[in-house]
């Protein structure tokens, strides 16, 4: 499931910030994928992004009471997340981590093609992960937000403390700037470069 504006979030969170604790559970299991995902696509490898879905939830409970009765549950919880990541990189800001790869989230297709075509889609995929960390962070985080996270642009704007029309120009120029990227790895590949 894909974090968009659920009114059923809303309410489930509202009766979290009421001190209704056990329904944490149901945005857990509604959030922790889309959430790892996230992280995975910030670049965080595999534990360190499942640590940082956990970290978000206990912020969530530790916070709730900042949940405002009307709010939208997904931009809220997207902004607890953004302060973790950055709390976290910040915390990490001196480490080195061997070989600097993140795993690919493996999601299999529903049919089985060919292998060359399997091995086709696996070399685009790792050159497109390749291309998309390469961008500058806020580049990364606007894509991750709008293309795999399927939040709105009304939503991002109300994360990011922006205009709408400044978080199309943002998308606009991410996705310009990871095509471009892309091109440049394929043009590289080619080259033996």
């Amino acid at each position: 499931m894909n974090c968009v504006n659920d009114p059923s979030d809303n309410r489930v969170m509202d009766r979290v910030r009421e001190g209704e604790l056990g329904a944490l559970a149901e945005l857990f299991e509604r959030h922790h994928r889309p959430l790892f995902r996230y992280f995975v696509h910030l670049g965080g490898g595999r534990e360190t992004s499942e640590d940082l879905v956990q970290e978000v939830f206990v912020r969530i409970l530790k916070y709730r009471a900042t949940f405002l009765p009307g709010a939208d549950f997904a931009p809220w919880m997207y902004q607890i997340a953004r302060n973790t990541h950055t709390d976290a990189m910040r915390k990490r800001r001196f480490e080195v981590i061997p070989g600097g790869a993140n795993p690919v989230i493996d999601d299999a297709p529903s049919g089985e093609p060919l292998a060359e075509e399997r091995i086709g889609r696996r070399q685009e995929t790792a050159l497109l992960r390749r291309a998309l960390d390469a961008l500058p962070d806020d580049k990364r985080e606007i894509l991750v937000l709008s293309r795999f996270q399927n939040l709105k642009y009304e939503q991002i704007a109300a994360l990011l403390g922006c205009e709408v029309n400044a978080v199309k120009v943002r998308v606009f120029r991410a996705v310009r700037a990871l095509g471009q990227e892309y091109e440049r790895l394929v043009q590289q590949r080619a080259y033996g470069a």
